[in-house]
C-alpha cells in the first residue's frame, strides 16, 4: 500500500507530529521518520476536510497520521490502555495509514478542545459533560468537518478520525 506524504502547503493545514517530538504522552521522540503519511483515500478526505474547515475560517492541525508498528509498540508499552490505544499485535487504524489525529485552529491559535491531544481521561470523550459548552461546540465543529469529509470517529478521543471499516485495509509495516 502506497503512502502519500502530506505537505502542509499543498493541503493548507498545519502539521505538528507529536510522536516525532517530546511533546507527547511518553515524553520522548518515538517517531523517527517525522513524515505525515496517509493512504490515498484518507489523504483525499483530509484535503476535503481542509477545504471545509476554511469555510468556517478555520484550519486543520495534524498531530498524528500513519504510525509505524514500532511507534504503536512504544505507545502500547508505555500505556497498554485499550480504551485509547490498540494492541500492536492487532494493528491500529494508524498502522493502516487510514487515521489522523488533529484539531482546529483559528488565526493560528488552537481552538479549546478541553484537553490536550492524547489525554487518556473521560474528558477526552466526544460527548464528555466535564467540559464547557464552548469546548463542546468546538468539538462538534471538528466532528462536523471531518464527518462531512467522509471520516468516521472514535467516541473516546475528540481528535481521532479514520476511514470506515478499518480492517479492510492492510497493515503497513514500513514506510516506502
Amino acid at each position: 500500500m502506497t503512502l502519500i506524504d502530506i505537505k502542509k502547503y499543498a493541503y493548507a493545514i498545519d502539521i505538528e507530529l507529536r510522536y516525532a517530538k517530546k511533546n507527547n504522552i511518553t515524553g520522548k521522540k518515538i517517531f523517527l521518520e517525522e513524515k505525515c503519511l496517509l493512504i490515498k483515500e484518507a489523504a483525499e478526505k483530509l484535503f476535503s476536510a481542509s477545504r471545509i474547515a476554511r469555510n468556517f475560517d478555520c484550519k486543520l492541525k495534524v498531530f498524528d497520521a500513519y504510525r509505524p508498528k514500532y511507534v504503536q509498540e512504544a505507545l502500547w508499552n508505555f500505556c497498554p490502555n485499550a480504551d485509547f490505544l490498540t494492541d500492536p499485535a492487532r494493528g491500529s487504524p494508524h498502522t493502516r495509514g487510514i487515521a489522523v489525529d488533529l484539531t482546529l485552529t483559528k488565526n493560528a491559535k488552537e481552538l479549546d478542545m478541553g484537553t490536550d491531544f492524547d489525554d487518556f481521561t473521560e474528558k477526552a470523550y466526544h460527548l464528555s459533560k466535564n467540559v464547557s459548552i464552548r469546548v463542546r461546540k468546538n468539538r462538534a465543529l471538528l466532528l462536523s468537518i471531518m464527518t462531512l469529509a467522509g471520516f468516521d470517529f472514535y467516541h473516546n478521543e475528540w481528535w481521532h478520525y479514520q476511514l470506515f471499516q478499518p480492517k479492510k485495509y492492510p497493515l503497513i509495516n514500513k514506510i516506502s
